[in-house]
């Protein structure tokens, strides 16, 4: 267990090659991604929202979704009802890239599952599930910030 994120490191690392290898937007960089999935998702959901999901801190999310828009993938407004938090949509070009993305995705899992019965993977992704629940509680407690 004491490998165990290190290894997680190294297969998400190896995925943001594989993905970035796939994907034709070269303004698109490998932690975008997660960011275009997440809009995507569920269009018009707040910054913070998004940060949460992502488990990264407002200011990154707001750093990364500001390249988003810059470049012409994202459009944030104020919401009507605290002008200052920002629901963000996605535009037609992250909508056109959102397949690349998705497939990229997929082929990666598939390849990185091959081999593997799938009852194991079943068993993996629970504990992944059970142990990703357990840090973010970590976190909302602020067991985790100074």
């Amino acid at each position: 267990m004491s490998k165990f994120m290190k290894m997680l490191n190294n297969i998400s690392r190896s995925q943001a090659i594989y993905r970035s290898s796939k994907i034709s937007a070269d303004d698109l960089q490998s932690c975008h991604y997660a960011y275009v999935l997440a809009v995507s998702r569920e269009p018009g959901r707040s910054q913070e929202d998004i940060a949460r999901e992502l488990c990264v801190n407002k200011s990154t999310a707001a750093r990364n979704i500001n390249y988003l828009e810059e470049r012409g993938y994202v459009i944030r407004q104020p919401l009507p009802n605290d002008k200052r938090q920002f629901s963000v949509c996605p535009t037609d070009k992250m909508l056109s890239v959102l397949p690349e993305i998705r497939s990229a995705s997929n082929e990666w899992m598939t390849l990185l599952s091959e081999g593997i019965p799938e009852e194991e993977l079943e068993i993996f992704d629970s504990v992944l599930c059970r142990m990703q629940e357990k840090a973010r509680e970590i976190i909302e407690k602020g067991e985790g910030t100074k």
